[in-house]
């Protein structure tokens, strides 16, 4: 019985110690990744967690997380979504307005990733 209850402890403190861990995991290897806009600006968008996304327009840093798509990754924040579409980070980009309602609004830009 005495081999028991360490065991238990131990097994109990490892069960604690995964459950506590940070639901985004850190990209350390986090790049940049650069889109062309058929208007000719370009955009820059960073993701240095699976949940947030870092993006450069026009001079601008906008600080984005994660939201809900149908399809892609789509990023919220600053007024502003960055939606992508296609296969890793998304080979084709578009910037729109974000609504009050958390709704998508106008088309800003249309990017593909260059």
């Amino acid at each position: 019985m005495r081999i028991v209850v360490p065991l238990m402890f131990v097994s109990t403190l490892l069960v604690s110690a995964c459950a506590s861990s940070p639901q985004s995991k850190v990209d350390t290897q986090a790049s940049a990744h650069n889109y062309q806009c058929e208007s000719g600006e370009t955009i820059t968008a960073i993701y240095p967690t699976t949940d947030k996304a870092a993006v450069q327009y026009k001079g601008n840093n906008h600080n984005m997380k994660i939201a809900v798509s149908g399809s892609g990754a789509r990023y919220v924040g600053d007024g502003l979504e960055w939606w992508t579409k296609g296969s890793g980070t998304g080979t084709e980009g578009t910037l729109l307005r974000h609504t009050a309602d958390n709704t998508s609004g106008e088309i800003m830009e249309l990017c593909t990733k260059s």
